[in-house]
């Protein structure tokens, strides 16, 4: 039950962590009129093969339902920023393709958003509620041996 409880505690730092950068980069994606899930969209189609993914792919990517990169879809290609294309081995399979607009509007906000998540992050590790959550995470991204993760956890 102990555990199950540190689990807990634990998870409901990292949803406020996610809640506040969340905020935070919605803001600045608001003011270059992208939206946030639109950002990923577009980057991940920019490190695909091709520069495309099934919807389906896409939609796992990102974190979506299909129906909603569906909609996400449609307006990325009104936009310019992608375009379907069939695929020549199932005909019932559709991607969406990055364009080169949509690889110069990435480039525009990818350093904005990049900065962005920094600052949040680091503004996050200054509050006591959060700064074991970012430690935790930075430490896990950087490699830190599993142990001393586990370690920091457990404290």
């Amino acid at each position: 039950m102990e555990q199950t409880s540190a689990d807990v505690a634990m998870w409901n730092q990292v949803l406020l962590l996610h809640t506040r950068i969340e905020q935070e980069l919605t803001k600045a994606h608001r003011l270059h009129g992208l939206g946030l899930s639109e950002y990923r969209a577009l980057s991940r189609l920019a490190v695909a093969e091709d520069g495309e993914l099934r919807i389906q792919e896409l939609a796992g990517a990102i974190g979506l339902n299909q129906s909603s990169v569906s909609r996400l879809v449609v307006r990325l290609e009104e936009a310019g920023l992608t375009r379907r294309a069939t695929c020549d081995k199932d005909r019932r399979g559709v991607y969406s393709v990055i364009t080169e607009p949509g690889r110069a509007r990435l480039a525009v906000i990818e350093s904005l958003h990049n900065e962005i998540l920094s600052r949040a992050l680091n503004l996050a590790a200054t509050d006591p509620a959060l700064r074991d959550t970012v430690t935790a995470l930075r430490d896990t991204r950087l490699g830190a041996p599993r142990d001393l993760v586990t370690d920091a956890a457990d404290n």
